[in-house]
């Protein structure tokens, strides 16, 4: 049991077409190739230099991504342990074990525990915080997951970028209305992303 059945490969950087050994779980269902190019066409060379954090990190995919793409480090929640444990191995394989902190754990713990003070975070840089859950969490837990990002939007320092996933069950409207969500879609997948502290245009 936990043995990688699966495995996807990074789309752009210094990485570009290494692969990536996960699961095969639904628990950690990875952003769909053609989203994640998206997402990181979208951000473009935003992503160099940020400090990267994953809510949901699953694969780890989207932190790859971002680290092949110049973002300076990146700290990845996951609460499934076996998956945990394969993103440290997939690290290993990458050579960026010290520019990673795994938690494995519950993402809505961690989230209180940040803002509580008692999470410290990794640097000073700006965030890109990717919040790309399983989608049902939108619907079954509907209210910590509008908790989970408006904190989220509150913490990160100024001009950090929030990458919010989800499916056509995600109210745009619900994001919090102190920035301004640049919101597309992919079907079945809907992309919001927000830069904190550039305020909402009515």
């Amino acid at each position: 049991m936990g043995t990688p059945t699966a495995t996807l490969r990074i789309i752009g950087g210094r990485f570009r077409g290494r692969p990536i050994r996960y699961l095969g779980d639904p628990r950690t269902r990875p952003m769909k190739q053609r989203v994640r190019e998206a997402a990181f066409n979208l951000l473009g060379a935003r992503v160099e230099g940020v400090h990267v954090i994953d809510l949901f990190a699953g694969t780890g995919a989207l932190a790859w991504e971002a680290l092949s793409r110049g973002a300076a480090s990146a700290t990845l929640i996951e609460r499934h342990f076996p998956s945990a444990r394969l993103i440290r191995e997939n690290a290993a394989a990458l050579g960026v074990t010290q520019l990673i902190e795994v938690v494995p754990g519950d993402t809505f713990v961690w989230s209180r525990k940040l803002a509580q003070g008692a999470v410290a975070d990794r640097c000073k840089r700006s965030w890109l915080v990717f919040c790309s859950p399983p989608y049902q969490l939108y619907v079954t837990d509907t209210q910590p997951m509008q908790t989970l990002i408006g904190r989220m939007v509150e913490l990160a320092p100024a001009g950090s970028l929030v990458v919010v996933e989800s499916d056509q069950r995600l109210d745009p409207a619900t994001l919090p209305d102190s920035c301004h969500w640049d919101v597309r879609h992919y079907f079945p997948a809907v992309l919001a992303i927000a830069e904190t502290g550039v305020p909402h245009r009515s």
